[in-house]
């Protein structure tokens, strides 16, 4: 089951300084206790300090874990020049394709690629242009206005027609939006390869939160 975190500094409180501390603790805090992915979607920062943030973050991934991956939202040229492990794309971006074989171009370190979806067709679209994985959102709930969740049928609809056209384990469907350690049961059931959140990982005792996921 695959545990995939997405950053949000502003869920924290009081001012910049102090949110930034927040999430760089809570970051650490989500390595050490054996987070798969972590997503730093600040994307509201200025490039400098995006930059500043991405090299943190990596620094507390790394002094806490030899196995959770750090992954930038959509910037590849910010991944590269910081030395983190991969990059997430928003749906609709460049093609997966075109981002590895950039990133090939400029790195001999391998690459990991996330790709957001919110159909079937987003989630086949990813695989095809060789994506590590699709996180299909939104499944329970509302992220936006007008946006509605997609539903349990939706997400066992892309993760059947995943499974009969790709070997297990090389490419990967999480489930994203409203999903709590009540409901993550059900989207392993409908066939998801794990779970990804922002208030699932970042708000409450995450050591616990964690224990309890992968019990499931």
């Amino acid at each position: 089951m695959l545990l995939y975190y997405i950053t949000d500094r502003r869920a924290f409180g009081g001012g910049d300084a102090r949110q930034r501390t927040s999430l760089l603790r809570r970051i650490a805090h989500a390595a050490r206790a054996g987070v798969d992915y972590i997503q730093l979607r600040e994307k509201d920062l200025r490039s400098r300090d995006l930059e500043r943030l991405a090299r943190e973050a990596r620094s507390a991934v790394r002094d806490n874990s030899a196995v959770t991956k750090l992954l930038i939202n959509s910037r590849t040229d910010f991944a590269l020049a910081c030395g983190v492990d991969g990059v997430h794309l928003a749906s609709g971006e460049l093609a997966t394709s075109e981002i590895r074989s950039l990133w090939k171009k400029c790195s001999d370190r391998e690459s990991i690629i996330g790709v957001s979806a919110h159909s079937l067709t987003d989630v086949q679209r990813a695989k095809s242009e060789g994506a590590d994985f699709a996180v299909l959102a939104p499944i329970f709930e509302k992220v936006q206005i007008g946006a509605k969740g997609i539903g349990m049928d939706a997400l066992r609809e892309a993760c059947s027609a995943i499974r009969e056209s790709s070997p297990a384990g090389r490419f990967a469907v999480l489930a994203l939006g409203g999903v709590n350690l009540t409901n993550a049961r059900d989207c392993l059931q409908a066939g998801a390869d794990g779970v990804a959140g922002i208030r699932l990982f970042q708000s409450g005792n995450l050591r616990e939160t964690v224990k309890r996921l992968r019990q499931l």
